[in-house]
Order: C-alpha cells, then structure tokens, then sequence
C-alpha cells in the first residue's frame, strides 16, 4: 500500500513539474507586442498578424472571422478593429486586444451591411457599409453605432476622415463617383427644449470620376485627392473647391490602391490585376518607375519614420517592402496566404 501511495506521489509530482515546466517555457516563448506594430491581415487563412516593424517578425497571430479586409488601430494603440466584408453582405467587426493579444467581443454593424474600410479619428471607429451604400461610426466608450449615413452611391468602399472629423471622403466604386461629406454643426433652434444640443447635419458632394474608382489618398497638404480606377485612370479632385481638376491615363489597369509618400512627393498606385507597383510624379503627373511585384498586388502602407512602404501581394502571399529612397524591393514579409489590408498600432 505504501509504495502504491508512493508511485501515486511520485507521479502527481512528476505531472506537476511538467505542467509547470511547459506552462514557464510558454510565457517566455509569448513575445509582447511591441509598443510599434505593424498590423496585416490574410484573408486565406482569416487572421491578423503582429509584426515587429524593426526586425519583421511575427509576434503573433490572431484569428479573426471569414473575409477580412480592412483593418485599423484605436489612437492609443491597444485595439485593432478589422471589418469582416462578405461581399458586401456580412454584418461584423472584430475587436482585437493588441496587447492581450486576443479577440475581444465582436461589433454587429446592423442594420448596416458590408463593413469594407475603416479608420479610427477623435476616438470613434468609422467605416464604409458598402452592402448598405452607407457610412458608420462606432463609439467604443458607449459599445454603440452612434451615427451613420447613407450615400446613395453603389459600392461605398474606402473611407478617409479628417482629422478633426468634420469631413469625409468615399470612393463609390459602381457609380464611378467621389462623395465629399462636411458636418455643419447645426445649433438648436429659439423653440427647442432647453436641453437640446447642437446635432451634426453633414451635406454631401458627389463628384464623377470613372468606374471602378477604388483606392485613394488624400495629399498631406489636404489640398488633392488622387484616386485611381480599374480602367487605368487617375482622377484629381481638388478639396477646396470640391470639383475634379483633372484626369490622365495612367496606364494602371486593375489599379486597387493608391497612397502618397509621407512628402507627398509620389504616389504609389498597387494592381490587383498585373501585379505592378506603379509611381507617379504628384507634381508632374508623370510615371516615375514600375515594380513588378507579382501577379497581384493590393494594400498599400506607408512607413515615415523608416521611409519604407509595405504592399501586400495577395496573389503571391507575401508583403513587398519598398525602399522609398532607392524605390527598390529589399524584402519580403510572410504574414499569411492573400495578405491585404495593412495599419500601425502605435502606443505612447
């Protein structure tokens, strides 16, 4: 009976040990997130990567829902927030905890259908409801849609905000249009109760540019907005007068997104079509240089203080990163299969 209970102590002290042990080399394998990450998304196998941006790293890897497409962090860092898309027919926003480092409970977007884009301004997410033909925003303090509106425009996709929040900027990509939203701050009138607040009273400006407009970015002196379109086209949409200023041939067919460098100097314009990074001039107007990256290439990040971009090459699986002194591709980042939709997180 003793040596029964003594092989039965034996073993209880062995399992203990064991678990302990693997429980001690798992937290010192967990790596933290650092307090600068670079966010990327794999719709192949639904989920969101941590990248350490001064090494290339994985830090980790969180699932996330079906058809992810957009991503983005809150001000402070700790929360990326990522639309799961469905064609326009999905319903959901998932909430990251960047520094736990799992999915937190997610956001329903209905009655608003087709969360595509989305960015986070003034401490409220926002985003295109493109099933919807719409725009949303989300209050995280509250947990609630705290506004939205509609466009009328087919394919509502990809939404710019300023940053004190007052105006919004939407490609509509089957109406070939450019929607200028600015919220005139409505006070109330002689007879409304005395606790009545001023309301938000946004007008809209659609601007024609051609269809299949997609990709977008506004210039960093908020003067233009270049967007680029699937038939090769870039539209130039000066903001202070709301009109189109321009439109050129460039040569970018199947384009899907476009962004400035941090100076402004060039724009970088990704086709999910050829594969080809293309980069204009933003002065001149003309093609500065061709990358061929692959056989597709979409998201679109720009990197100010290492002065370097990441596309993400969904055809290929992997993100190119772009010298943007020598406009060369010095490496490659494996964040997952059909890799898309790129952000930084970034905590004081």
């Amino acid at each position: 009976m003793k040596n029964v209970q003594g092989g039965m102590f034996r073993l209880i002290a062995v399992n203990v040990f064991l678990v302990t042990f693997i429980y001690t080399a798992t937290e010192c394998n967990a790596q933290s997130t650092p307090k600068r990450s670079l966010l990327a998304l794999s719709k192949a196998n639904h989920t969101l990567a941590i990248v350490d941006p001064a090494t290339l790293k994985i830090i980790a890897r969180i699932p996330v829902g079906d058809d992810p497409h957009e991503v983005v962090a809150s001000s402070d860092g700790k929360t990326a927030f990522v639309c799961i898309y469905g064609g326009g027919s999905f319903y959901e926003i998932n909430v990251i905890d960047l520094v736990g480092q799992k999915r937190l409970p997610n956001i329903d977007t209905r009655p608003l259908f087709g969360p595509h884009d989305i960015t986070f301004v003034n401490g409220k997410a926002w985003f295109t409801a493109e099933g919807s033909k719409s725009i949303g925003r989300y209050d995280p303090e509250t947990g609630k849609l705290d506004w939205s509106m509609g466009t009328g425009q087919d394919r509502t996709h990809m939404i710019y905000v300023t940053a004190d929040g007052k105006k919004i900027y939407t490609t509509n990509m089957s109406s070939g249009t450019v929607s200028i939203l600015v919220d005139t701050l409505i006070q109330p009138g002689r007879t409304a109760p005395a606790n009545a607040k001023p309301r938000e009273d946004w007008s809209q400006t659609v601007i024609p540019t051609a269809r299949g407009s997609e990709g977008f970015d506004v210039s960093p002196d908020g003067s233009e907005l270049w967007t680029a379109s699937s038939d090769g086209t870039i539209s130039i949409i000066d903001l202070p007068a709301k009109k189109l200023a321009t439109k050129f041939d460039a040569k970018v067919v199947g384009a899907n997104r476009l962004k400035f460098t941090p100076d402004g100097k060039h724009a970088f314009i990704s086709s999910l079509q050829t594969g080809d990074l293309t980069i204009y001039d933003a002065k001149s107007h003309k093609e500065v240089k061709r990358l061929k990256l692959g056989r597709g290439a979409a998201g679109i990040l720009m990197d100010p203080e290492a002065s370097r971009a990441f596309v993400a090459c969904s055809a290929d699986n992997y993100v190119a990163v772009i010298d943007l002194k020598t406009l060369e591709v010095t490496s490659r980042l494996d964040v997952g299969g059909v890799p898309d939709g790129l952000a930084w997180a970034v905590r004081p």
